[in-house]
């Protein structure tokens, strides 16, 4: 299933999910399904199961009377993430000059592992404010993010497919200058609104192999990234076990998996983001995230 999370005149988030066309969503809150996804994967396959029986008798709102949210717009803990996770991109970050911690180290020996607050998440189409990084070096980044379907701790690189529940995409926005300047990258990363999430979540039983996913990046129509998942340093099945070995997992914990090379700050001089750009992001499978930057 693809899940939305979406609102209407009221305000009120509701959960629905897309129809075969995308032309609309079936509201599946308005049916009995609980108002956030969150609360659906806490039910494990009996939320999920509830959504797709839900799903053939819940009410079509054309897309264009609703507003989307993130699928996760109130996420109950900080957005897990990976850095320098494609080879590419770990050299353009190293030869930038703006990399504080690697000490000359091009490819990590291990995951990089920071987290951006659940504060910075927007939706699909609402404005990156690049006008409040104070140091006006707000840059991009494509991301593939999992979404955690069940509770594990020291989960094994084999059972690690069993713990994801979906995928959806994240632009993790970053102040180049904040990340720097701090060392650790949580604040240059956690600003808010520098985590656009969405458009939509998609159930693991539709993508067999998210290795063969393409994540795309565009900023105003020219293509900046692009690269297939399997070109990630640390797979997914080592992520999960790297992060579970350490700290439990919970359902509803998004990790974002890392961005490929073309990043704002590969360039000389940098192209950061700037008020009136827009920054697109596909990924094969999923969708499209588009956000104009304010």
């Amino acid at each position: 299933m693809r899940f939305v999370t979406f609102s209407e005149s009221d305000g009120k988030d509701s959960v629905g999910c897309l129809t075969g066309d995308g032309n609309s969503i079936l509201d599946l809150t308005s049916s009995g399904l609980a108002g956030d996804l969150v609360s659906v994967l806490e039910q494990g396959k009996d939320g999920l199961q509830m959504a797709s029986r839900l799903a053939d008798k819940s009410t079509a709102i054309p897309i264009e009377r609703i507003k989307l949210l993130a699928p996760f717009p109130h996420p109950k803990r900080n957005i897990i993430c990976v850095g320098k996770n494609y080879f590419e991109h770990s050299k353009e970050f190293e030869k930038s000059g703006f990399d504080s911690t690697s000490g000359g180290q091009t490819i990590p020996d291990a995951p990089v592992i920071f987290t951006k607050a659940t504060t910075s998440v927007i939706g699909p189409e609402e404005p990156i404010p690049a006008s409040s990084d104070p140091s006006d070096s707000t840059d991009y980044e494509g991301e593939l993010a999992l979404v955690i379907g069940k509770a594990g701790y020291k989960i094994g690189q084999a059972e690690a497919f069993e713990y994801i529940s979906g995928y959806t995409i994240i632009n993790d926005v970053t102040a180049r200058n904040l990340q720097q300047l701090h060392k650790q990258w949580f604040l240059g990363k956690s600003l808010n609104g520098f985590c656009p999430m969405g458009p939509v979540f998609v159930t693991a039983d539709e993508i067999e192999d998210p290795t063969e996913l393409q994540v795309s990046t565009w900023v105003n129509n020219e293509l900046r990234q692009q690269a297939s998942v399997k070109d990630l340093i640390f797979d997914i099945p080592v992520i999960i076990e790297t992060v579970s070995s350490l700290v439990s997992l919970i359902p509803g914990d998004i990790i974002a998996t890392g961005t490929p090379a073309g990043v704002g700050i590969g360039f000389t001089p940098p192209k950061f983001l700037q008020p009136g750009d827009k920054v697109r992001i596909e990924i094969s499978k999923i969708g499209v995230l588009e956000n104009p930057v304010s």
